[in-house]
């Protein structure tokens, strides 16, 4: 195993602009190394560009490949390779070249090399230079100027370097450098504090050297919290060992409002995102010791202050420190790590046994009120093997010591000691520790006592203030006295009567001396000045200097014989309209002015104007004088000294004569002219800047993020006073601001009123416009675009007293654009309308209504059945007057009312109708109706053909039939069927137009039926109940409803599918009315069953278990006893047990039944005894005399005592005088009919039931009239209370001749009381 190495590095280049560069390496080194690839310290990421960058690794061979290079791709380029055993980095650089003439891109690529500088004397000229920026925190600011070298060497490289406050700048992910071979560009990717500062650019050549510098001023980020301070700035470590750093910063200009409390420190391990906070409390000391780091590892640090309103934003990280001995960083190989921040360390093999001696030098560094600072020399006895500290302290005046870490020694020979209480005094000693033991304490320390030994620096004296420019001040004051570890110093201002400071800089300066720039002219400041160091930042009086900026004349191009000069117009122009300007200048010659000359003789309205004649390199003051109808006014002061010299820069010059316009609360126009220089390239947008009134330079903000030529400013806050400036951009950049609007006041005056726009009955667009705040001069000046329209062919222009209209005489796409109007001689009366390409779309149709008006319809023509089947035709008109007229036209034939057609037109409503009787094949074709009112027209059509007019023919027809229909009596609702929850089907329907006379007759398959159905002339409604429906019921019922009007048949078919869908309607009900399946047991068993309303024959069950269709044998049977389904295991076993289910099919999907089978539980022991039971005293059958009466008993058991159920013919039976029916003791249930007649013979059964189950006992009854009836034997009366073969056996004993056989007419006469030996009668 060995730590990478390069074989071969990579090596730098110099490309052409839009060539393609490689860079490769071979490495050697095991593990196999990790490779990344950096520019400028940024990892590149292939991903993030795809197509730019294509990195590849084949075996030792690693590349990095740049496509279509631009200037951008300029940079330091590095790569990494680490393993386990260390890291190793190569560095190389690629410039890239733009090529002076076309170059062929298929020919070889120039040769690259030096130039040689024999002989040759170079002129360096920077022109096209950056000014004084202003930019703001997370921001990307650049800065370039033009470099122009005489003579002109192509592939001539001259020094190129960047400075800010003196310090050579190095590429590095914060700064980009680019020189093109004619232009030197330092790009700040992200703005911080720490950026703001005096940047210079040097061009080195053989022939000496050129400079340019500008002052860069950066401002806070917005805070996170409202009055939040600014960030902390310039965090540094110092003082770095194994286990320990030294955080040090300085506090920001800006604290929010309120003193900041204190400021937390923040670590973040190399290679993570992980930010820990390093101390639990905030410490005001700017500077704090971090101890518990990870040696070997780096770390990166930040700073944020806080105070009562919040906490600030995070500061710029620190570079990465390494917690490393500073002897260790000798043996260290490799640099610090990029990818995990871990450095590896090797030592040589320690020697064992020696106790290190005793520390150096031990002294303390510093002291706070949080903290004292520890530092000293390791002992010159130690050995080879590595050592480590403790460390003691003992309060002053006791010989007490105590250990400070008593748990873990430190390693580096420097400590910092918290938790120390403020004003006591302390020494301190350390001893050294390793493997063999600890060694003897250092000489303790001094007494030290706790508290700050830095104290706040004084107030800087003597702050003065003097004029620079229009736009700056030069402050300048007397140094603090006495100050210690000065950092530098905060200037601030303020407008006077704002009481809001706003700071001039936001990095701490050093000296005596700062200019303040980004003033507004016309306002008056104050001044004062602050010192700033580790412990604080002094406070100092505001020293009043006022100053007035006057309003500047700025010059919008140069060269090199005349000056395009810009100014604003006068805010007082005397009560007349300015209709020129008059220009002077003079020249002035090492700072003496000579005298004024006119520059031009006739008067000139825009307010730029050339000023020619003038003298190349020469310098000069101009002075602009307005005229109006009074005369010529008094002329402005005189501009700032101009240098005569053509302008080459590449960016635009500034926009000129702003000028705001509809005003109201929450927007406004700004309007501005383009710059007269364009630079190298067309202007292609502006920028508009804003901010308020009296706010300090960094208050500006932009309102568009992208180029524009909007000039629509909105999201103004009302009774707010706002300023504005403009920058233009070509393709080169963006050029300097124009010079600042005057104060404008968001609000929308009294009276304010918009352009409306009318069309009116002649269909002519217009735009109107009313002021109400005229004077006598006031005009209304009418623009399009926001340039004064002078086109009258395409536009009238009137007035009529405060009103004024623009009427479009032919409106088409060139008519698009923004209109407005201004009112001169008002207080800003103007107001715009947008005319889009939508917009004036809509009003040519509108237009085009008013010239050719429409009816509007409400409803088109449609057309309707009525009564008799007539066809009515209508439509509706949503307006129309009583002049209104309509046309009926069909297959473009006028129609006329007559006997086929009728007309209606009811112009209340608008309703127009047509109605025709029916309609015959002649009848097919389209029908339109044609409206006319006045100069108005509509018309809508209906087409009647083809299968639409058949339909229509086709249903006409049917209504009419209908009508006749039901002139008589006629079926409402036809024949159905319903089925009761008895099971009774009932067929019904309903009839109307009935009367005494009219019958209704019901038919079977043809034969008449009897019911007994009244017809209901209330409810109309016939009704056949069939009960207890069968097969037999099967058939096509007819229903006819007749009288001297007419009759009227309704049809059932009840056959087949009829059928069968009546039934399974039978079905669901009866399956619907099914109880709970039931578990009993009986002699035999167990019996599963449930009970019915009612119980049809044709009804389909199936039993179930475990889901399975059971199959029937011996031992397992199911059946039917009256209502009740059942089903019967014999001798059950353990397999007979689980889910049971009963299925009733209705043809719908049918109904379930399911019970759980246990064998557990389900019964009670005695079950067998307590379940209802009818255990003898029926016959089967008996036949008996009509007149008789008939007496029958049976014995009921059962535990609750089961309920009694008679029923004849599976119909119950209730008792009555005839049929007496009675159950006496909870045991004997008796059955009596008194005089029995023909219609008492039918199936008799009685029905009985408990909780535990159920059972049946059936016998039939036949009653004859005479004893003829039985072949004239005799009657036979036996009296019983059952019969089986005991009483058989009874009666033979007892009967001399042997019983008739049961087949022999017998009648069997039960008697109830008991016997012995039953009597017989013969």
């Amino acid at each position: 195993m060995h730590a990478p190495e390069f074989v071969i590095k990579p090596r730098s280049h110099t490309v052409w602009e839009n060539q393609s560069v490689r860079l490769h390496c071979t490495l050697s080194g095991w593990p196999n190394p990790h490779v990344v690839w950096y520019k400028n310290n940024v990892t590149i990421d292939p991903i993030a560009h795809p197509g730019k960058y294509k990195i590849e690794s084949s075996y030792s061979v690693h590349s990095l490949e740049i496509d279509r290079c631009d200037f951008d791709d300029t940079a330091q380029y590095h790569v990494s390779a680490m393993n386990a055993k260390g890291e190793q980095s190569a560095y190389a650089s690629v410039v890239v070249k733009r090529f002076k003439g076309e170059m062929d891109t298929s020919a070889p690529s120039p040769r690259l090399g030096q130039v040689s500088e024999y002989g040759i004397t170079f002129k360096t000229h920077i022109v096209d230079t950056f000014g004084v920026s202003f930019g703001r925190e997370g921001e990307t600011m650049s800065l370039g100027c033009t470099v122009i070298i005489h003579p002109n060497l192509e592939r001539y490289q001259p020094g190129v370097e960047w400075y800010r406050d003196d310090v050579l700048l190095a590429p590095s992910k914060w700064h980009q450098m680019h020189w093109s071979g004619d232009r030197a560009t330092l790009t700040l990717t992200h703005l911080n504090k720490e950026d703001e500062g005096l940047y210079t650019l040097r061009v080195t050549t053989k022939s000496g050297y050129e400079t340019y510098s500008a002052y860069v001023f950066v401002r806070d980020a917005d805070a996170e919290v409202e009055g939040a301070p600014g960030a902390p700035l310039d965090v540094r470590c110092l003082d770095a060992n194994k286990d320990y750093v030294i955080v040090s910063w300085k506090q920001p200009a800006v604290d929010g409002g309120n003193s900041i409390l204190g400021y937390f420190v923040d670590r973040c391990e190399v290679g993570t995102n992980h930010w820990i906070q390093c101390n639990d409390t905030p410490v005001k000391f700017a500077r704090l010791p971090v101890t518990g780091l990870v040696e070997g590892r780096s770390y990166a640090f930040r700073v944020r202050a806080v105070n009562k309103s919040g906490m600030s934003r995070p500061s710029r990280t620190s570079e990465p420190v390494a917690a490393v001995d500073a002897a260790d960083r000798a043996r260290m190989r490799g640099t610090s790590a990029p990818v995990t921040g871990q450095i590896i360390v090797t030592e040589e093999e320690p020697a064992e046994g020696v106790v290190p001696g005793k520390p150096l030098e031990l002294e303390v560094t510093e002291a706070t009120k949080n903290y004292v600072v520890l530092s000293w020399k390791p002992p010159g006895e130690r050995g080879h093997e590595g050592i480590m500290y403790y460390v003691e302290k003992c309060v002053s005046g006791t010989d007490s010591w105590q250990r400070v870490n008593t748990e873990i020694p430190v390693k580096s020979p420097r400590f910092a000691l918290f938790d120390l209480a403020e004003g006591k005094s302390y020494s301190f000693r350390v001893r050294c520790c390793n493997s063999a033991g600890v060694g003897e304490p250092s000489p303790p320390t001094e007494a030290t006592t706790v508290g700050d030994k830095l104290d706040v620096p004084a107030a800087p004296e003597r702050v003065v203030a003097t004029r620079n420019t229009a736009t700056s001040v030069v402050v300048s004051w007397e140094k603090s006295r006495h100050a210690k570890d000065l950092v530098g110093y905060y200037i601030e201002t303020s407008v006077v009567g704002s009481d809001t400071w706003e700071p001039c800089n936001n990095k701490p300066v050093p000296g005596s001396r700062f200019v303040c720039h980004g003033l507004v002219t016309g306002e008056t400041y104050v001044f004062k000045v602050r010192a700033v160091n580790a412990a604080g930042i002094s406070m100092s009086p505001p020293f009043f200097h006022f100053f007035l900026l006057h309003r500047p004349i700025t010059v919008q191009d140069c060269v090199r014989d005349s000056m395009v000069l810009g100014w604003k117009q006068p805010a007082f122009v005397g009560g007349s309209d300015i209709i020129g300007y008059f220009v002077d200048y003079r020249e002035v010659f090492d700072g003496l002015e000579g005298q004024w000359h006119e520059a031009n003789i006739q008067s000139v309205s825009d307010r730029a104007y050339r000023v020619c004649d003038l003298k190349e390199n020469k310098k000069y003051q101009f002075q602009v004088r307005a005229a109006n109808m009074a005369g010529v006014g008094i002329p402005s002061l005189p501009s700032n000294t101009f240098l005569c010299e053509e302008w080459t820069i590449a960016v635009p010059g500034p926009p000129h004569d702003l000028q705001v316009t509809e005003v109201r609360s929450s927007s406004l126009v700004l309007l501005w002219k383009p710059p007269v220089y364009q630079g190298r390239d067309a202007v292609n947008g502006f920028y508009v800047d804003i901010k308020e009134a009296g706010a300090s330079e960094e208050a500006w903000r932009g309102i568009n993020k992208k180029a524009t030529d909007s000039k629509f400013i909105k999201n103004l806050q009302e009774g707010e006073k706002y300023v504005f400036r403009v920058r233009a951009q070509n393709n080169a950049g963006v050029g300097n601001a124009s010079e600042v609007t005057e104060p404008t006041l968001a609000e929308t005056k009294a009276g304010t009123k918009e352009i409306m726009v009318d069309v009116d009955d002649d269909g002519v667009i217009s735009l109107n416009f009313e002021c109400s705040a005229m004077s006598a001069e006031s005009k209304f000046v009418w623009s399009k675009n926001y340039e004064e329209i002078s086109d009258t062919e395409r536009i009238a222009v009137e007035t009529k007293g405060s009103k004024a209209k623009a009427s479009f005489l032919a409106p088409g796409e060139e008519d698009i654009g923004v209109y407005s109007c201004s009112v001169t001689h008002t207080d800003g009366a103007s107001a715009s309308y947008d005319l889009t390409a939508e917009e004036l779309k809509k009003l040519l149709e509108t237009s085009h209504d008013h010239k050719f008006p429409i009816i509007p319809l409400k409803s088109e023509l449609a057309v309707e059945l009525q009564e008799k089947g007539r066809v009515r035709f209508w439509l509706q008109a949503e307006k129309i007057s009583a002049n209104g007229k309509v046309d009926y036209v069909f297959n473009d034939n006028s129609l006329s009312a007559g006997e086929k057609y009728k007309m209606n037109f009811d112009k209340n409503t608008g309703v127009i109708e047509m109605i025709m009787e029916s309609l015959t094949p002649k009848d097919e074709g389209t029908f339109t109706f044609q409206l006319q009112d006045g100069k108005a027209t509509n018309q809508s059509s209906l087409v009647l053909i083809g299968d639409v007019f058949k339909a229509l023919q086709k249903e006409s027809e049917f209504q009419m039939k209908e009508w006749v229909r039901k002139q008589g009596p006629h079926f409402v609702e036809y024949l159905g069927f319903e089925v009761t929850p008895e099971c009774c089907v009932i067929l019904k329907c309903k009839v109307g137009n009935i009367k005494k006379d009219t019958v209704a007759l019901w038919q079977k398959d043809g034969q008449e039926i009897k019911s007994d159905q009244q017809l209901s002339f209330t409810e109309g409604v016939l009704k056949l109940e069939i009960a207890q429906i069968s097969k037999k019921d099967a058939g096509v019922y007819n229903i006819v409803l007749k009288d001297d009007r007419g009759k009227d048949t309704s049809t059932l078919n009840l056959t087949d599918q009829g059928f069968r869908d009546m039934m399974n309607e039978v079905f669901s009900v009866i399956a619907n009315s099914s109880t709970a399946l039931k578990i009993t047991s009986t002699d035999e068993g167990i019996r599963l069953y449930t009970f019915v309303s009612y119980y049809n024959d044709l009804l389909q069950v199936t039993w179930h278990y475990k889901d399975s269709a059971i199959s029937f044998s011996d031992r397992i049977k199911s059946g039917v006893v009256g209502e009740q389904l059942w089903l019967q295991i014999k001798e059950p076993t353990e397999k007979d047990t689980g889910k049971y289910a009963i299925e009733f099919n209705d043809g719908k999907g049918g109904l379930r039944r399911t019970v759980e089978l246990s064998g557990q539980g389900q019964l009670p022991p005695d079950a067998l005894e307590a379940v209802a039971r009818v255990k003898g005293g029926l016959p089967d059958v008996v036949t008996i005399q009509e007149g008789k009466d008939l007496n029958l008993t049976c014995n009921i058991s059962g535990d609750p005592v089961p309920e009694v159920t008679w029923l004849k013919n599976e119909r119950e039976i209730v008792s009555d005088d005839h049929l007496l029916l009675k159950f006496e003791s909870g045991k004997f249930a008796s059955f009596i009919i008194t005089k029995v007649n023909s219609d008492d013979s039918g199936k008799y059964s009685i029905l009985v039931k408990n909780k535990f189950g159920t059972e049946s006992g059936e016998f039939t009854v036949s009653v004859f009239n005479h004893p003829e009836e039985l072949g004239g034997k005799n009657t036979v009366v036996i009296s019983y209370h059952f019969l089986c073969s005991p009483v058989l056996h009874l009666i033979k004993e007892h009967v001399s001749a042997p019983p008739p056989p049961l087949s022999s007419h017998c009648v069997w006469i039960p008697h109830h009381s008991s016997f012995t030996t039953p009597p017989l009668c013969c």
